[in-house]
């Protein structure tokens, strides 16, 4: 999957203009609604609008669906209120409640208006959990029967039933509460007039709708069945979570995780505008900022014996640490985008411009800040320029070798995920000394 939509990036932006409605088709005709979804997020916010126009009626609520919800949300900006009415008309209540988040209240409020009763009670049901407990996202696609039914029953209602990964059957009391659940697969070898509730497991396992999703998920995967009922606090059955939920819910944990140790959030937008991208990282070189300043503190304590490059030496660290963690930002974004396969030769330069810009702007922002901080600490305004000049340099270098350097290391078949932050971290204090020091000799001695 991911080398086929790496390729169809590649032919969207080596073809031209009328060209790419032609690409764009036989992606359409080729690919699966997920597969969809990551070709569009793999393209600049513009021409994902524009092919968006060509993904078909049928295929858009899937495809809304699997995208990260940033990359959505340009999407719904660009469609009126009348048109998403249309789009949403007839959804299903798991669908809306993956959209909700990124849909306005009164469009939300108009497609619930449209349910079928009882997905309207689906919907409102899974809105009572939190976003990190798995009531929220069953699947209610359930093959259900009373506990007082028959083999032959099960039989019967199997045969004009389309449940995906149905492995199993669940049983209810006459009041609703759960009563058990039977593998399918004893019903073939079961006498028909044998009742289901002898046929079900002895101690059936069952998910509680307020677990969180990823022990959810965790429960599911070694339970060697391919769905497993959820259940409210109430024991009535609320859904199932399937083994396809919980692989991608690993999925979205483990991205998770490696966006946020650079401060990131896993919905962030491959190509998602600078303001919006520089404000969201900001705040993580923020942070980093006042961990730098207390390991130079630190090398303060040290003054009497630097003597005349106290000040050089103190501050040093800011500038390396600095571009450090601008360039690890941008880092994590290209490996995610590379193992998704979202990055090709076309579409390197655009993403090129836009960290470089991202990098700029966030370096300027700093560069004021500590430079402020370093004219008082040392009561020179040269020094405050001198630092405030390396810090606008290290973080644009950083940006620039955070995209560069894991794409080098790919084409070289060697895992960025491993080595390109140790590379990335030689690059910025390198970079970050020599433009520092560098300065310091021109301008200070």
């Amino acid at each position: 999957m991911t080398d086929e939509v790496s390729q169809l990036v590649e032919r969207l932006n080596d073809a031209h203009h009328d060209e790419q409605r032609i690409v764009f088709e036989d992606a359409v005709d080729q690919l699966e609604g997920t597969e969809l979804a990551l070709l569009l997020e793999s393209l600049p916010v513009a021409e994902r609008l524009e092919r968006w126009e060509q993904v078909p009626d049928e295929e858009r609520i899937n495809v809304l669906v699997t995208m990260h919800s940033e990359s959505r949300q340009a999407i719904f900006d660009s469609i009126d209120e009348e048109k998403l009415h249309a789009l949403l008309n007839n959804v299903h209540a798991e669908d809306l409640v993956q959209l909700a988040d990124t849909l306005p209240e009164s469009v939300v409020d108009e497609a619930l208006q449209n349910m079928a009763e009882m997905q309207r009670e689906h919907y409102q049901q899974s809105v009572q959990y939190e976003t990190d407990q798995i009531g929220r996202y069953v699947d209610h696609g359930l093959y259900i029967l009373p506990r007082t039914a028959r083999v032959r029953d099960a039989l019967r209602g199997l045969k004009k039933s389309s449940f995906e990964c149905a492995d199993c059957l669940y049983l209810i009391k006459r009041n609703g509460d759960f009563a058990g659940t039977v593998l399918i697969q004893t019903l073939f070898s079961a006498p028909p007039e044998q009742s289901l509730q002898a046929l079900s497991i002895d101690e059936p396992m069952t998910v509680p709708a307020e677990m969180s999703r990823s022990t959810a998920s965790d429960k599911v995967e070694h339970s060697g069945l391919m769905a497993l009922p959820v259940i409210d606090a109430n024991n009535k059955l609320s859904g199932r979570i399937t083994l396809r939920q919980a692989l991608e819910i690993t999925r979205e944990n483990y991205e998770s995780q490696l966006m946020a140790t650079a401060g990131l959030n896993e919905d962030e937008d491959l190509f998602a505008p600078v303001l919006r991208s520089s404000k969201r990282r900001a705040t993580w070189l923020g942070i980093n900022l006042l961990t730098a300043f207390f390991a130079s503190w630190a090398i303060g304590l040290f003054e009497a014996t630097l003597q005349q490059v106290v000040a050089l030496a103190v501050l040093m660290p800011i500038v390396a640490s600095m571009g450090g963690i601008a360039g690890s930002q941008t880092l994590t974004l290209i490996i995610r985008g590379l193992a998704l396969g979202q990055i090709a030769k076309g579409n390197i330069p655009p993403l090129l411009i836009k960290e470089v810009s991202v990098g700029a702007l966030n370096g300027v922002l700093w560069a004021i800040v500590i430079g402020v901080i370093a004219s008082f600490w040392f009561a020179s305004i040269n020094i405050g320029l001198v630092i405030a000049a390396a810090i606008v340099l290290n973080i644009i270098a950083a940006a620039f070798s955070g995209v560069v350097i894991p794409i080098i290391l790919d084409r070289l078949t060697i895992d960025p995920a491993l080595s390109g932050s140790v590379i990335l971290t030689t690059v910025t204090d390198v970079v970050g000394f020599v433009a520092f020091l560098g300065l310091g000799t021109l301008f200070l001695l």
